[in-house]
């Protein structure tokens, strides 16, 4: 390895390649690391159309909620609905 050449801190290799190559047999779960858990919550997108979304954006803005949380409250109470048919 030439002089004054960056190592990796983790896989303590000098180039890309190498380091490519490490992280492809090794998980970061396997070295103590203090990053936090982290909980991800799965976001689905569903087209909608643009004259039918403004629409739902002004009931929203009655309301005082956005858009997002609205459809959310109206598929709810459309699924509750449903179940109790």
């Amino acid at each position: 390895m030439a002089a004054g050449k960056k190592v990796s801190s983790i896989s303590k290799a000098d180039t890309i390649d190498i380091m490519g190559e490490y992280w492809d047999t090794h998980d970061f779960t396997e070295h103590d690391t203090e990053a936090p858990d982290v909980d991800f919550k799965v976001v689905c997108a569903v087209p909608v159309e643009v004259d039918l979304f403004s629409q739902v954006e002004q009931q929203a803005h009655l309301r005082g909620v956005s858009a997002e949380t609205l459809i959310n409250m109206w598929l709810q109470q459309k699924l509750i609905e449903q179940q109790s048919m």
